[in-house]
C-alpha cells in the first residue's frame, strides 16, 4: 500500500514545479474544462496536496473572498480547485481535501462557501456543507447584480459556534473576473 499525506501550504510555500503539477492535475480532473482564470482563482491562499508517495493526486484551495450578507461584509474561505485524480477517486481523496480546507476555514474565517459541480456536492454534503437557500449576487463595477445561475449549487458551511446567517438572506460575492463564483 502506498503511503497517503496531506500537506498544507500557502501558494507562497509552494516548490517552484508544485503549481504547474496543480495545474495539470486540475486540467485532468476536469476533463480539460478548467481555464486560466479558474487557476488563478485558486492561488493566493491555502492548498491541501494530497500524496501517494510523492505522486499529487488530489488538490483544493481555499482564499478569501468578502461577501455582504445583511449589511455586513464578512471575510469568508471560499474553496476552489477541488479535484482528484479518475484513477484514484471514491477512495477518500476529496475527504482528505476538505478536512485541510476546513481546519484553515476554522481557524480563519467567518464561514465558508463554494460552488459545486454536480459530480462534487455529495462530497460537500456528506460533510456538512448546505446549500444557500437564498439569493446569490455579486458587487459588480456597475452595481450588486443577481446570480440566478449559482443559486442552487453555491454551498456554505458554518464552523461550530460559528457566526448565525439568515438562510433566506442574499449572498453578495466580491467581483473578479471570469467566472464570478
Amino acid at each position: 500500500m502506498t503511503d497517503t499525506r496531506t500537506r498544507l501550504a500557502h501558494t507562497s510555500q509552494l516548490g517552484p514545479g508544485t503549481p504547474a503539477e496543480i495545474r495539470a492535475l486540475l486540467h485532468a480532473a476536469f476533463e480539460g474544462d478548467f481555464g486560466d482564470e479558474d487557476f488563478e482563482h485558486a492561488l493566493g491562499g491555502m492548498h491541501a496536496l494530497v500524496y501517494e508517495g510523492e505522486e499529487l493526486v488530489a488538490h483544493g484551495s481555499v482564499v478569501q473572498r468578502r461577501v455582504v450578507h445583511q449589511g455586513r461584509a464578512l471575510r469568508v474561505g471560499y474553496v476552489e480547485g477541488v479535484g482528484v485524480r479518475a484513477d484514484r477517486r471514491r477512495r477518500g481523496m476529496g475527504d482528505a481535501v476538505m478536512v485541510g480546507l476546513e481546519e484553515v476555514i476554522r481557524r480563519a474565517y467567518v464561514f465558508g462557501a463554494l460552488s459545486a459541480s454536480d459530480e462534487g456536492a455529495p462530497l460537500y454534503a456528506r460533510r456538512g456543507w448546505t446549500v444557500w437557500g437564498g439569493r446569490i449576487g455579486a458587487l459588480s463595477p456597475g452595481g450588486p447584480v443577481r446570480l440566478a445561475d449559482e443559486e442552487g449549487s453555491t454551498y456554505v458551511w458554518v464552523p461550530p459556534g460559528g457566526i448565525r446567517l439568515d438562510p433566506s438572506g442574499r449572498l453578495d460575492f466580491d467581483w473578479r473576473d471570469g467566472d464570478v463564483l
